[in-house]
């Protein structure tokens, strides 16, 4: 059976049993009146729901409610609101200081402490006090579902939530089973989440979830090259940024807290039995250790205490060749698919003569003696083996015209050919950035990882293709999903780049999905159909 039947057959199956779990007018209980318990309770009423907020803390609750108060009127100024005025939605949320009042709940979400007897004790309370028929909602983004309801009467009834800083804004809501979660629930969930407008994906409850896991590599990649001395953080995140991502890695590192980031990260380590593909990285231990944990201490991988800093990052120079150099004696685009109709394309608009070998084994471009090849994961070194000319570049797929790109040269290169290849690179539009030469570069290797990594959770059932696509554009702001990558970069490059990886590296980190092998011949695998 394949995955696309498999679901049909799970919706089905859910539609059977959904009218069970009617939540369409429930009363809401939150539990936790931090930042995400205030924004559920708020999506929430927003949705026309009664709200009860609770909070162990004395005063927390009523404290919440009133900044919602507050809230609500600026988004009523705004025109945010619709025709539902600011008080109205107020007044559906009532704070109270004992569980008991909100024994009537049709849905209780909580958003606690993340630990897991704290949860545990909490849902096993809660029991005692809703009515049977209520679903338990848990709002973790790390600990097992299936462990929080171990010891509960009904772990059918408890369901994940997970919604996404800041609730209101974000629009990913993770539904996670657990292993005893009841399919009817967890659809009900799904439907309320969208009555909510949010977009909810289905989940099973692994380590990470979905965006947690999946999102694992585009940190991890970043700090493994730091470690390798491959350039500085104002690069690293320049590179990333060229493809598409809204923030590098060491910047969005800096913007979550590295104490956060690295707990994650060991969490996922840990919950994985010390994978080595969620390995935790030494280079982020000492940011930590030192209390240089980013924006909120000050410094981070930049310095946050001037008032320019905060604002703006070193930014990489534009390199200054521009125009062909006066020897040119030939080029020549080898290779076939997108990079190279774009190179080609590029050239002629420029009117730069060119011919074509679509029948080369590497893709990028001859000039006289030098080569400029787009990584496989190899090094420009050990591409060079044959050659004494070779400059190779990271990924350009994604890169958006006079943007950074990484290249580093082979060390058998000659300066004038570094000259050489930062001109014809700026020819084709990019921003050529010098790096140390290292295996697969940053972009080419991070996408690779990242869409690895989607195509385990796929092929594990953690997620379905659409979903995980859909939880890393939502979650965490991706330019694209990683199987929208995929079907553009090509199964067998991408196959390409983490062989070569692993092969150099060794050790498990760069192991290739057997999804991904299986989906260099079998098709039918893709919901969407296969990538080129």
């Amino acid at each position: 059976m394949t995955l696309s039947e498999k679901s049909s057959q799970g919706d089905d199956e859910a539609s059977a049993v959904r009218a069970g779990y009617d939540l369409s007018s429930a009363k809401v209980l939150v539990v936790g009146a931090g930042i995400m318990g205030a924004g559920i309770a708020q999506v929430a009423a927003q949705a026309g729901h009664f709200v009860y907020l609770y909070d162990t803390k004395a005063g927390a609750a009523e404290a919440a409610h009133s900044n919602l108060k507050d809230t609500l009127a600026i988004l009523e100024k705004r025109g945010k609101l619709g025709n539902t005025p600011a008080h109205d939605i107020a007044s559906k949320i009532r704070p109270i200081d004992a569980l008991a009042v909100a024994g009537d709940a049709g849905l209780a979400v909580e958003a606690v402490v993340e630990k897991l007897e704290v949860k545990r004790s909490l849902f096993q309370n809660l029991e005692n006090i809703v009515s049977e028929d209520c679903i338990l909602a848990t709002n973790t983004s790390s600990i097992s579902v299936t462990a929080i309801g171990n010891g509960m009467k009904k772990p059918d009834r408890l369901v994940g939530m997970h919604f996404f800083n800041p609730v209101p804004v974000m629009k990913l809501v993770e539904v996670v089973s657990g292993l005893q979660t009841n399919p009817a629930v967890a659809s009900a969930i799904y439907k309320l989440s969208h009555s909510w407008g949010k977009t909810p994906v289905f989940a099973k409850s692994t380590p990470g979830f979905i965006v947690n896991r999946i999102a694992r590599p585009f940190y991890a990649e970043a700090l493994a090259l730091l470690q390798e001395q491959f350039s500085e953080p104002a690069v690293v995140d320049a590179c990333m940024r060229a493809a598409g991502f809204r923030m590098g890695p060491c910047e969005l590192m800096d913007l979550i807290g590295h104490d956060t980031n690295f707990a994650v990260t060991q969490s996922v380590f840990e919950a994985n039995f010390f994978d080595k593909r969620y390995t935790p990285s030494v280079v982020q231990r000492e940011l930590v250790d030192g209390g240089l944990l980013g924006k909120k201490s000050g410094q981070g991988f930049f310095d946050y205490k001037s008032s320019a800093s905060t604002k703006t990052h070193p930014s990489v120079s534009v390199a200054s060749e521009s125009s062909p150099p006066p020897t040119l004696k030939r080029i020549v685009v080898n290779g076939t698919g997108k990079i190279t109709t774009s190179w080609i394309q590029r050239l002629k608009d420029k009117g730069v003569p060119c011919s074509e070998n679509p029948q080369a084994d590497w893709t990028g471009l001859q000039i006289d003696e030098l080569q400029i090849r787009v990584t496989d994961g190899r090094t420009a070194t050990e591409m060079g083996s044959k050659s004494q000319s070779v400059i190779v570049v990271d990924l350009p797929l994604f890169t958006k015209p006079g943007q950074a790109l990484a290249f580093a040269a082979a060390t058998t290169s000659k300066p004038a050919a570094i000259v050489t290849a930062k001109a014809w690179l700026s020819v084709l539009d990019y921003q050529p950035v010098e790096v140390k030469d290292t295996p697969g570069l940053l972009v080419a290797r991070t996408i690779a990882m990242l869409i690895n990594e989607a195509a385990d959770a796929v092929n594990q059932g953690v997620c379905s293709i659409n979903d995980a696509d859909a939880a890393m554009k939502l979650g965490v702001n991706y330019p694209a999903g990683p199987f929208e990558w995929l079907r553009e970069y090509g199964v067998s490059s991408v196959v390409d780049v983490l062989e070569n990886l692993d092969r150099i590296y060794r050790g498990d980190r760069y192991r290739i999905s057997p999804w991904l092998r299986l989906s260099l011949t079998n098709t039918t695998v893709w919901s969407k159909g296969p990538p080129p």
